[in-house]
């Protein structure tokens, strides 16, 4: 059975490189352009990993995973931002918020999938 990310970020582009190197792992990606889309879809369809921009329209990343976390079904879900933050400070900002690591941004396609992997395999 394919482990199932979700994959929350309003950049289309970023969306299509990130999929496109997790499907190549053989993962099952599930995308959400918006926090509030991404928590709907979280609730219903329990992704095994959330990847989480921070710069998100409307509800930031931080507002988002603090959601997450939140509602005890979803709170064990491992979250990793993503973000182009990458100022001293940041990574604390997001674990604080409740993500359990921190991706920089730009990805880099040769080591992104064997890093959201290491996320998985915690369990």
């Amino acid at each position: 059975m394919k482990k199932r990310i979700l994959l929350i970020e309003d950049n289309e582009q970023n969306r299509y490189l990130a999929a496109f190197l997790l499907e190549a792992r053989g993962y099952e990606v599930l995308q959400a352009a918006d926090g509030i889309r991404g928590i709907e879809m979280a609730g219903s369809l329990r992704p095994e990993l959330i990847l989480l921009d921070i710069q998100l329209p409307g509800m930031d990343g931080y507002a988002v995973a603090r959601e997450l976390r939140a509602n005890p079904a979803l709170k064990t879900i491992p979250i990793v931002a993503v973000t182009s933050y990458a100022m001293a400070g940041d990574r604390e900002k997001s674990l604080a918020a409740g993500c359990n690591g921190y991706i920089e941004k730009p990805i880099n396609p040769e080591t992104f999938a064997a890093e959201v992997a290491s996320y998985l395999e915690k369990d």
